[in-house]
């Protein structure tokens, strides 16, 4: 990735922040969504967002994965969909479960590696659009979305052109240390903490007894939350078994269709040292890691700065991927 930090943001958190923020999500008209609601197979529901004009079923479709406690409010998701109205193809974010505005209905929510979820959606996806798929995923969306890539190996061709991952933990254990201290801990950690607490004591009023709700109010850190949350709900032993069973990082090797994992080198929740080396992945993983850009940053401009430069170039190699660019 060609992309050189302004200078007026220096280091990794300002980066995040005010991408996140402050700076501008697109270069043209906010979004408008059309919402579309889909039963799960395991009685449950799922809602996905529409860009407005994603109704010509010819044209490529772009489908994205947010991240954790993501949305279509999200900015990088705005930032995407504004970079698929200028190229005139169509875009959806289907929501993880709990993650549209309303919690659902199951003893679930979602998780790292949640690759079923996301091939069930990418497969439904693929039987009612007629143009070609490309799929990114944005930090916890990006793993998924990965592993699910990885998991399917040639199969995964039935439903996708492409995929690109965008600042992921793709060592989930090597994630949630960092996140876990000092000021990432203060800061992005009691974040997702206020919004996900609430969320998992809601989901216990509506299945009492589904986990240990003293320990999760008592939960301090995403590690803690993930031990007695995350993991059980999810098949999982615990956090360590989660991190390890759900991170992409091993599966990468197995990936057969076009893939790319963007991720900063400065992103302060996901460690420079725990980045793929090209020795650790197959010949259709392509690897950007420039130095700067945060977490899901990639601020550009003057101020007060636009992130429309990282949907640009991930946007422009999916789609150069059909032939596009």
């Amino acid at each position: 990735m060609n992309y050189a930090a302004p200078w007026w943001l220096p280091g990794g958190n300002a980066q995040t922040i005010w991408a996140a923020i402050g700076a501008r999500r697109g270069l043209g008209p906010p979004p408008r969504w059309r919402r579309e609601r889909w039963s799960t197979p395991d009685g449950d529901f799922v809602d996905l967002d529409w860009a407005a004009d994603a109704v010509d079923d010819a044209r490529p479709l772009l489908v994205l994965f947010h991240g954790l406690e993501g949305s279509s409010r999200s900015h990088y998701a705005q930032a995407f969909a504004d970079f698929a109205r200028e190229r005139g193809i169509a875009f959806v974010i289907p929501h993880f479960r709990g993650c549209s505005g309303e919690l659902n209905q199951g003893p679930r929510a979602y998780h790292s590696g949640d690759h079923e979820e996301v091939g069930w959606i990418l497969g439904r996806l693929r039987q009612q659009w007629r143009g070609p798929l490309v799929a990114v995923g944005v930090s916890l969306g990006g793993n998924a979305l990965l592993r699910w890539a990885g998991e399917l190996g040639d199969a995964a061709a039935g439903s996708v052109a492409a995929v690109a991952a965008v600042c992921a933990p793709l060592d989930l254990a090597a994630g949630s240390r960092a996140i876990g201290r000092g000021f990432n801990r203060a800061v992005y950690g009691a974040m997702f903490l206020r919004s996900m607490k609430p969320k998992a004591l809601a989901k216990f009023r509506q299945h009492p007894g589904l986990f240990d709700a003293v320990r999760l109010a008592a939960a301090r850190d995403l590690y803690q939350f993930d031990d007695v949350f995350t993991a059980p709900l999810h098949g999982f032993r615990d956090a360590d078994d989660y991190y390890e069973r759900a991170s992409a990082k091993p599966v990468l090797r197995r990936i057969r269709i076009p893939a790319l994992a963007l991720n900063a080198r400065n992103d302060p929740f996901v460690p420079a040292a725990s980045l793929p080396r090209p020795d650790e992945v197959g010949g259709h993983v392509t690897l950007w890691q420039p130095e700067q850009g945060g977490h899901v940053g990639f601020p550009a401009g003057p101020f007060p700065g636009h992130v429309r430069a990282m949907p640009r170039q991930v946007g422009g190699w999916l789609l150069d991927r059909l032939g596009l660019c």
